[in-house]
């Protein structure tokens, strides 16, 4: 795995980790749906599998739709990828979808539940058709999924 870390040690890149609404609230919310982890032990499953690969992560969350576009604008030019659970607003924001089309990098959808076996209205994304890849249902280990992905199209691997 290590076999993308380039040898003067230095990082490749930094993949944005962006999580919208509720998510600040996970280890407590509906354990059933979401499980136990928080969003710190999110970020950290992230940091840990960037480092593996020679990148770095920086991570942001927020309730509010317009701090996810800002975020994933001043992504543009300074990251190498994102990984975007945008939560609620994954079925509603148009303004996250142009966002992330503006910035042309790739861009990992994740959920940590299976949307597909959830209410209908989970089942549409605005955002599945701008992004490289959709990983739902793993739990957080889509996250680990989706900065694994990253590093690999990074290294030409994917």
């Amino acid at each position: 795995m290590n076999d993308a870390q380039p040898a003067n040690g230095r990082s490749r890149g930094t993949i944005l980790i962006l999580n919208g609404p509720n998510l600040n609230l996970l280890g407590t919310r509906e354990p059933e749906k979401y499980g136990t982890a928080t969003l710190a032990d999110i970020e950290q499953l992230a940091k840990d599998t960037a480092a593996a690969h020679g990148l770095d992560v920086e991570c942001f969350q927020s309730n509010h739709e317009g701090a996810l576009v800002d975020a994933i604008h001043a992504a543009r030019g300074k990251a190498v990828g994102i990984v975007l659970n945008a939560g609620a607003y994954t079925h509603t924001s148009v303004a996250i979808r142009d966002a992330i089309s503006a910035v042309h990098l790739p861009t990992v959808e994740v959920h940590i539940t299976n949307v597909h076996a959830r209410e209908a209205f989970r089942h549409h994304s605005y955002l599945s058709d701008v992004s490289k890849a959709v990983i739902a249902g793993a739990g957080i280990m889509g996250y680990r999924f989706a900065v694994e992905y990253l590093a690999a199209l990074g290294s030409g691997n994917a």
